[in-house]
């Protein structure tokens, strides 16, 4: 199945421009559904994964936050099939110091109102990867020995501290800005962490104290290296983040 899933939501819907973003891992289109603009997703996540996210942006939304509400089809599904269809969400990117301390403060808001929320199926925690190896995109097994325990005694930094809901990738293109609210946008790499990892942002934004900065950067790095690696190790992005965690 394909974007022909779209006659779920109506006989009026319209696929547009491809969009940025999630490539290799989902295909994102503007679309219009009933006259309004929306974006849609097609990826290969399991309906019970994308039940989870669809189910936390609804939560977050009736909390005030700004976030993607997910569209229902006719029938009420928010799901069919891979695709989801969202509320397209206005704005620009941060990038003032100013603008950074809003999205921090949007941040911590998602973690206060997420404490105890349910791990996203098939995902694990960065704590969980001291001893688990494998968790949807992370596969420890396939990266050398001596950047796992690189990775690992990061995240053994954080070990203890309380779970929540993190965005997992809060960066410029996944924010946008108005002047009276500040929206998070992209949830596909949301699920249970601590939340230091969603922390190490720029300007040091969240306002953390010197060891506090260093123990979410380095956690932030050793995630962002295990999430993107390939097995042939020559993932650019993956590399470069890797050489940011500290040598053991």
């Amino acid at each position: 199945m394909g974007w022909e899933l779209l006659e779920q939501w109506g006989d009026d819907v319209v696929r547009g421009e491809a969009l940025t973003g999630g490539a290799g891992v989902n295909e994102v289109y503007r679309v219009r559904v009933a006259g309004h603009r929306a974006v849609g997703r097609l990826g290969r996540r399991s309906d019970a994964d994308l039940a989870w996210e669809t189910a936390l942006l609804r939560h977050l939304d009736r909390e005030g936050m700004a976030v993607p509400v997910p569209i229902p089809t006719v029938d009420g599904r928010l799901v069919a099939d891979g695709l989801v269809i969202m509320t397209y969400v206005e704005g620009e990117p941060p990038e003032t110091e100013a603008d950074w301390g809003r999205v921090a403060d949007a941040l911590r808001q998602l973690h206060r109102l997420t404490y105890g929320w349910p791990q996203r199926p098939g995902w694990r925690s960065s704590t969980d990867l001291l001893r688990a190896e494998i968790g949807t995109k992370v596969d420890l097994g396939a990266m050398p020995a001596e950047a796992v325990a690189r990775c690992r005694a990061a995240w053994e930094r954080l070990s203890g501290r309380t779970a929540c809901v993190v965005h997992g990738d809060p960066n410029p293109r996944n924010v946008r800005l108005t002047a009276d609210r500040v929206a998070l946008i992209d949830w596909d790499e949301s699920h249970v962490d601590v939340p230091d990892l969603d922390l190490a942002l720029p300007h040091n934004a969240a306002g953390l104290d010197d060891d506090a900065y260093d123990v979410a950067a380095q956690a932030r790095a050793a995630w962002e290296a295990a999430v993107c690696w390939d097995p042939s190790g020559t993932d650019r992005f993956a590399v470069e983040r890797l050489a940011e965690v500290r040598a053991i």
